[in-house]
């Protein structure tokens, strides 16, 4: 039988991340221990209520029917949430959608919002789930490029005024994935100004909201205006360590989430009773676990910083997130170099050109192994000599 696939699926090609895993696979089966710091996956548990909410409402025969939404008791801990440390005023039942985890709801409303002859703008390097939304919509993406210089902030005015009239929707994500900066209120006052002149719709990826490490990240729809261009979407994934049982939320501008509920609604028959309940207990508890969470990955990510600087390597501390962004030396591409530290000392990276072409030159290391394991890393590194020989070079 001859199967050809969708035009479509030329847009989903084997990627970097593909050759990683093949890379990892012949290692470890080779008996090779490998300290992997290339996917964002939290290596700690849920909090305990969580767990336990789980279990009990997972031995309740009645809660294995369909969801088909998200629960009263959900939705009123995400307004309570947003309420209590945004002070944002959210409408429980209208400015609320459940989603099966963030990755749902950033690759469909591309496709309840554009038609193919629309631009969508994205931040480039940006997490690859938007490249998937835009090519499912059939939509041109154009990446709007982070730069150091400018403090990884997308320059707007920059953006030709032919692709602005084209724009149907502009992705931003602070705290940032990969890029682990965060955004002040004033360039969301000014990415709302520039939506309103440009009848662009905005989504903000608010992902990494609860693991910051100085100053604490500015929800967009804290901002006056927000509400009428955009909508906000968290996760419970990465702040509480819930990244297995795929539970979201967007919030914000009704009309929007309306279209992507339709969307949703001959997709998918809503998150599992349980999952809700735990998510519940989870947005509903007081805020000790974030901040535990918070100086666990504090540690970590001063330790790496500081274990970097003592081999030669000049990498920034991350503001926010659960990632290190870190420009490589001279003389590698972001592949080479990552591909140098599993071959030489069996440590894991991902290349920055993944996530767009104003990637290449830097690497991401995410900080999801323990102090220890990241001790023996920069052990294995300074073992393997690969800095000496940057110095030397």
């Amino acid at each position: 039988m001859l199967i050809h696939s969708a035009r479509r699926m030329k847009a989903f090609q084997e990627n970097i991340f593909t050759e990683l895993a093949d890379i990892k696979k012949a290692k470890v089966a080779q008996g090779i221990e490998l300290i992997d710091l290339s996917i964002g996956s939290p290596d700690l548990a849920p909090p305990p209520s969580v767990l336990q909410t789980l279990a009990e409402e997972a031995a309740n025969p009645n809660k294995y029917g369909y969801a088909l939404k998200g629960t009263e008791d959900f939705h009123r801990a995400i307004t309570n949430y947003y309420m209590r440390n945004y002070q944002v005023e959210l409408d429980c039942d209208n400015e609320v959608l459940t989603l099966m985890g963030s990755q749902d709801g950033l690759v469909h409303l591309p496709m309840a919002l554009c038609e193919p002859e629309d631009y969508v703008l994205v931040p480039d390097p940006g997490y690859t789930a938007y490249a998937a939304g835009v090519s499912m919509a059939g939509a041109t993406m154009y990446p709007m490029p982070l730069k150091k210089e400018s403090g990884y902030l997308p320059s707007l005015e920059d953006i030709p005024l032919e692709v602005c009239e084209k724009a149907k929707l502009m992705i931003l994500n602070y705290p940032g994935n990969p890029i682990p900066v965060v955004a002040s209120e004033d360039f969301f006052k000014a990415a709302i100004t520039f939506a309103k002149r440009h009848n662009i719709v905005i989504l903000h990826d608010f992902a990494y909201s609860e693991l910051y490490y100085d100053r604490k990240p500015v929800s967009f729809l804290s901002v006056d205006g927000a509400k009428d261009v955009g909508i906000e979407m968290n996760s419970l994934s990465k702040s509480f360590n819930m990244a297995g049982c795929r539970i979201a939320y967007a919030a914000g501008n009704h009309e929007l989430l309306q279209l992507l509920k339709r969307l949703k609604s001959n997709l998918d028959y809503g998150v599992f009773l349980p999952i809700q309940a735990a998510a519940t207990v989870a947005l509903d508890q007081p805020s000790e676990f974030l901040e535990k969470n918070r100086v666990i990955y504090r540690k970590r990510r001063d330790t790496l910083i500081g274990g970097f600087q003592q081999l030669g390597w000049k990498v920034s501390s991350p503001e926010a997130s659960m990632f290190i962004w870190a420009e490589i030396p001279q003389g590698f591409t972001a592949k080479e170099f990552a591909f140098t530290l599993i071959e030489e000392a069996n440590v894991v990276v991902t290349p920055g050109n993944a996530f767009g072409k104003w990637g290449e030159g830097y690497v991401r290391i995410a900080l999801v192994q323990s102090e220890e394991m990241l001790k023996k890393g920069l052990n294995q590194i300074e073992k393997s000599g690969l800095f000496h020989a940057v110095r030397e070079g």
